[in-house]
């Protein structure tokens, strides 16, 4: 994983291609912030190893002519990203900025890369399918190289257009539409001047964008925004109850290029940005995300109830094949995830993998599958959160939960790290999580933001056991070390886990509930991945997400909606029914029969964020206080 960053001057760059919905200009003419700002902020998600590149296009280069590439650490604190005013005229700039966690391959990796054809590329992402990636390879430098062999085509119709057909291995629309995994990508192809920038289908790793203004003519892309510039944003409510305009945006997932160009009308670099389609038929499907089968005849809705209803799973009935078909597909995910020689050979940990665990449904079903797969010699970490102590509902279910571990795996050493706080000493944290979870601005995103955060921090204390019957089991200080967080996100989109989704079911039957999951799985990019890989990674910690596999998506989607979830039945037992029979599977049967509890309520950070800035939780409900922009000035007051 790494943080990546690029900034653009010295470009008019034209957006209409986009159908953006408003670029407007905001009473403050651009934020003001230092490399070194971005620097810190990208290197806290990259600890690794941090590389900064500057490109100067001159303006008399041609096809023909070659970038003047210069590579530079901007140490120099007076270097301040302004607007680009002061950029001449004669060269347009771009700079690359990489900062790497590294998790794979045998040897260190340092970003921004530079092939022999003088293309340079920053990647964040893990490839788990579609490009080759050898055993002791790197996923950055085998992209790379997969990069390096594509046609300079711009063109969607590039397999009958192309000048270089029979001579490249693809466009780079290809080879970015068979990635298998999370990712986000700025890439320069140096053959043709033309920038490539995007991230995946799902948008499993965070980007953000500035698009140029009138006032602002920059173009940036970041994987998270620098602290120092977070509260200049005018994105934010002030005092007097008034909001500007959002400096940052979540990139809409997808591939962009932005070729380029001298106009001869007025000697000065022009740029149009383009959105492209994927070439994948497969990916294109998911992205759809159409189910094979949505309204169930009387007679099959009849039999799936009945067999909702009675205790146990016949192992040879539909139902039981269709929840081997997503524990088979899961355990694959996991192995993706967690297979060792994907790890970075130079860390030593005895943890590599962690978990974030509320002891629910989701993250039980992960737990499980992670000792299945992980090397039975390694310690799993259990990262649970409370702002209630060890009355927190999450902190309660969790502990029955490692008990439920220790039960099916008793020989796997099971860790739980209770990570207490209290909202109200949490000063600069909330500072530095508003700045992560930014441009989302509402007091959930920052509930849900800062649970994320200290779980990924990962510093917390364990119960170690006595092994005499009359002594107490010691408290001791612990931080996880696990570089791995895997997160449960995309089970309740997928598998109809939300209240909404009931409401919906009651009101608009089959097709409304498929339409309302479809909604969701379509907004997660922007509701939910962007802001919770930024809060996780700023400890240098990668989130990955078994539900949210390509497969796995696949595999739901073939699966008739009826057999996913049976909600005339109560919570817990018909919302993510297939779910509940795969923990059976996997000798869950408590966790099996858990209600879904979101993570700022099992907390009850939310509960404590209520009664700071609402009074009280009824008051709170009455001002819908999940979607209520922060006010800043008060929040910190």
């Amino acid at each position: 994983m790494c943080g990546i960053a690029l900034l653009v001057s010295g470009i008019r760059i034209g957006l209409s291609s986009l159908n953006l919905d408003s670029i407007s200009s905001s009473s403050k003419s651009h934020l003001v912030f230092s490399v070194d700002d971005l620097k810190a902020a990208l290197q806290r998600r990259g600890p690794d190893s941090l590389g900064t590149m500057k490109l100067l296009l001159p303006l008399h280069s041609n096809s023909s002519s070659s970038t003047n590439y210069r590579v530079s650490s901007f140490n120099e604190e007076s270097h301040v990203l302004d607007n680009g005013s002061d950029m001449p005229e004669s060269f347009a700039e771009f700079v690359f900025l990489g900062a790497t966690l590294q998790l794979r391959g045998v040897s260190p990796v340092c970003q921004p890369l530079m092939d022999s054809s003088r293309n340079v590329l920053v990647y964040n992402g893990e490839i788990f399918g579609g490009i080759e990636v050898g055993i002791d390879k790197n996923d950055t430098e085998s992209l790379m190289q997969s990069l390096g062999n594509c046609c300079c085509c711009r063109s969607q119709e590039h397999k009958t257009n192309c000048d270089f057909n029979g001579q490249a291995k693809g466009s780079i629309v290809d080879v970015l539409s068979v990635i298998k995994g999370p990712w986000a990508i700025i890439y320069w192809q140096e053959s043709s001047k033309t920038l490539w920038f995007g991230r995946d289908a799902f948008g499993r790793r965070s980007l953000l964008v500035h698009w140029p203004t009138m006032e602002d003519p920059r173009f940036l892309l970041s994987s998270v925004s620098p602290t120092s510039s977070s509260l200049q944003d005018s994105g934010f409510e002030v005092a007097n109850g008034t909001s500007g305009i959002k400096f940052w945006e979540e990139l809409s997932c997808g591939i962009y290029s932005m070729s380029v160009d001298v106009k001869k009308s007025d000697g000065r670099f022009h740029s149009e940005i383009k959105k492209h389609e994927w070439t994948n038929a497969m990916l294109k499907e998911l992205i759809e995300w159409e189910r094979v089968s949505i309204e169930p005849k009387p007679a099959e809705l009849n039999f799936s109830h009945s067999r909702t209803s009675s205790a146990e799973l016949d192992i040879n009935s539909s139902s039981s094949v269709l929840a081997q078909n997503v524990l088979t597909a899961l355990r694959k995910s996991m192995l993706r995830r967690i297979s060792l020689y994907n790890i970075y050979q130079a860390q030593k940990e005895t943890v590599p993998v962690a978990v974030l665990f509320s002891g629910g449904l989701d993250s039980m079903i992960i737990a499980a599958l992670l000792d299945q797969c992980l090397d039975p010699n390694y310690e799993i970490d259990l990262l649970n959160v409370s702002f209630d102590g060890e009355s927190a509902p999450d902190r309660i279910s969790a502990k029955t939960g490692v008990k439920e571990l220790r039960r099916v795996a008793p020989l796997r050493r099971w860790r739980l790290v209770h990570i207490d706080a209290d909202l109200s000493k949490l000063t600069w944290e909330k500072k530095r999580v508003l700045s992560l979870i930014n441009p989302a601005n509402t007091y959930m995103d920052l509930n849900i933001g800062i649970a994320l955060w200290l779980a990924a921090r990962g510093e917390g204390w364990m119960c170690e056991e006595s092994n005499n019957e009359t002594d107490e089991d010691k408290h001791v200080n612990y931080t996880s070390r696990a570089r791995i967080l895997l997160v449960g996100s995309g089970a309740d989109e997928q598998c109809a886990g939300y209240g909404r989704h009931k409401t919906k079911y009651r009101h608009d039957s089959w097709l409304g509930l498929h339409k309302e999951m479809k909604l969701d799985m379509q907004r997660i990019w922007k509701r939910n991945l962007g802001r919770d890989d930024r809060c996780i990674a700023d400890s240098g910690k990668e989130a990955r997400f078994p539900f949210l596999d390509e497969d796995i998506i696949r595999t739901l989607l073939d699966i008739p909606l009826w057999e996913v979830a049976d909600l005339d039945q109560p919570s817990g037992k018909g919302d993510k029914k297939i779910l509940r029979e795969v923990a059976h599977m996997l000798g869950l049967h408590n966790a099996a029969i858990l209600p879904k509890r979101a993570i700022q309520f099992g907390s009850r950070i939310a509960r404590e964020s209520n009664r700071k800035n609402f009074g009280s939780n009824r008051a709170a409900n009455q001002a819908s206080a999940g979607s209520v922009v922060i006010n800043v000035q008060s929040y910190f007051s």
